[in-house]
């Protein structure tokens, strides 16, 4: 089983819903969940966000905080999961931002990544450094995110078993 059919399983069981606010993956993500038979169940969709001006007009990141920090910081990451969360009316937000490469930019080295998750819980964000080409950096940020969204619904999980 792959892990994209580990989430959509756990989300499932826990009859929770996902939506994504992609830029460095750029899709990738929202796709490897719905290429699961079934994923119509709980993926309630996705939003590609790759330009700064629709970070904040899709998904309400502020655009003095842009203006500021750029697009490659937690907390554009935590506003983008929490904007897709909301628009999209799903229990879970996750989102991804970085630099895929080949080169720096906003300052900061190819592999540099922020993915975030909102949830009924508050919300997650973690820092990646990878490394490889951008194919490597992208896949390696959606399995990121979907090995924490299976943990997090496995420990919930346990929690309303116990």
């Amino acid at each position: 089983m792959t892990l994209a059919a580990d989430v959509v399983d756990a989300l499932r069981a826990a009859n929770a819903t996902v939506a994504t606010a992609e830029s460095l993956t750029g899709g990738l993500l929202c796709a490897t969940l719905v290429s699961v038979s079934g994923a119509s169940d709980v993926v309630r969709g996705g939003v590609v966000a790759y330009a700064p001006e629709l970070k904040t007009e899709l998904l309400g990141v502020d655009a003095d905080l842009i203006a500021e920090q750029g697009t490659v910081t937690p907390d554009v990451a935590i506003l983008m999961a929490q904007g897709v969360r909301d628009r999209l009316g799903a229990t879970y937000g996750l989102s991804t931002t970085g630099v895929a490469g080949p080169g720096p930019a906003e300052g900061k080295p190819a592999g540099t990544v922020h993915i975030a998750a909102a949830g009924p819980d508050g919300t997650w964000t973690t820092r990646l450094e990878l490394a490889g080409n951008r194919d490597t950096i992208r896949s390696q940020t959606v399995d990121a995110l979907l090995s924490w969204l299976v943990a997090r619904l496995g420990e919930e999980s346990r929690s309303h078993r116990g």
